[in-house]
């Protein structure tokens, strides 16, 4: 274990920590110029996360301890994931080895089944909605998820995301056959659903809409900052595994130089602001389903997910 390759470790984590909030500016600001709108700018997120670390906390009487250690757990979790993706080297870095995709796909979800936990943990009206509907979209959406993974494996018969990687970039072959294609396809669905950008969800306090505000609904100060963080740390890394992984392998560093990694992270930049532009048009130009439906695009992702399985054995 080299001091460059510790360094790069740190960096990847870095990365996600700190550009996180100019995804989430980024992706709001194209959403804003379709609908014709000024928009905040794409650094607002950052400033939102310094007001939010300087206001005071406020904590609902009927809360317990989960509803204190769900922020800071949930804020860990994003940071491990970093550590076993392929980020900014598409080598494997000193604690890469810790676990493979699957691993990763777990750490998200610990973190997500902690703030379903917060939500019921006040006994609020709101937190209870969020957290119900939460779990019923996860329950056609892990499944995906897994389904995804076992897809994965079989097309590059290993679990590790940076065999993946490799065999995209160097077998075109592998890159543009169904199973690949249909990996795409249901993973894109995946990450409209875990970044909340389903036509059934809401960013806004809309009582009619609300999931992932409603169960953060009760939070407050430095802890309402660390969750908001960690959310759009969770949107960087699923895309992260999106571009990185399945649909732009290209770009990332090979020798681990200072240079190649700057070089890897304008990369990344610049392959989120390409999906993000098809997420804004497709979440825009899709009319807004009624909650009952939610099942219709996962249902599509799960079908999705099985015939790649079926490509794979096949091919």
């Amino acid at each position: 274990m080299s001091a460059r390759e510790i360094l790069l470790q740190i960096g990847q984590v870095v990365t996600v920590l700190a550009l996180a909030p100019l995804i989430q500016g980024i992706i709001i600001q194209f959403e804003e110029r379709v609908q014709r709108a000024q928009g905040p700018g794409i650094f607002q997120p950052y400033r939102d996360l310094w007001k939010l670390f300087h206001k005071q906390i406020v904590v609902p009487e009927t809360a317990s301890w989960v509803f204190w250690v769900t922020p800071i757990v949930a804020f860990t979790c994003m940071l491990t994931v970093p550590i076993l993706i392929p980020v900014l080297t598409d080598f494997p870095l000193p604690l890469s080895d810790m676990g493979d995709i699957l691993g990763g796909g777990l750490i998200l979800t610990l973190g997500s089944f902690l703030i379903i936990l917060a939500g019921l943990d006040t006994s609020s009206a709101y937190g209870g909605i969020g957290s119900s509907r939460a779990v019923m979209v996860a329950i056609l959406a892990e499944p995906t998820l897994i389904l995804v993974f076992v897809g994965i494996t079989l097309l590059a018969k290993a679990m590790l995301p940076f065999v993946v990687n490799h065999l995209l970039v160097s077998n075109w072959a592998a890159y543009w056959s169904p199973a690949h294609l249909f990996l795409v396809a249901a993973f894109f669905i995946l990450l409209l659903v875990e970044t909340d950008r389903m036509p059934i969800h809401s960013s806004t306090h809309i009582e009619v809409y609300m999931i992932e505000e409603a169960r953060i609904l009760e939070y407050s100060g430095p802890l309402l900052a660390l969750l908001k963080w960690a959310s759009a740390m969770k949107q960087f890394i699923v895309y992260t595994i999106f571009c990185n992984v399945l649909v732009l392998p290209w770009g990332l560093s090979r020798d681990g130089t200072a240079i190649g990694a700057l070089g890897a992270a304008a990369g990344l930049i610049i392959k989120f602001v390409l999906v993000a532009c098809v997420v804004v048009f497709v979440e825009t130009a899709q009319s807004r389903l009624r909650f009952y439906r939610y099942q219709e695009p996962l249902a599509a992702s799960f079908l999705l997910a099985v015939l790649s399985i079926i490509g794979s054995q096949l091919s």
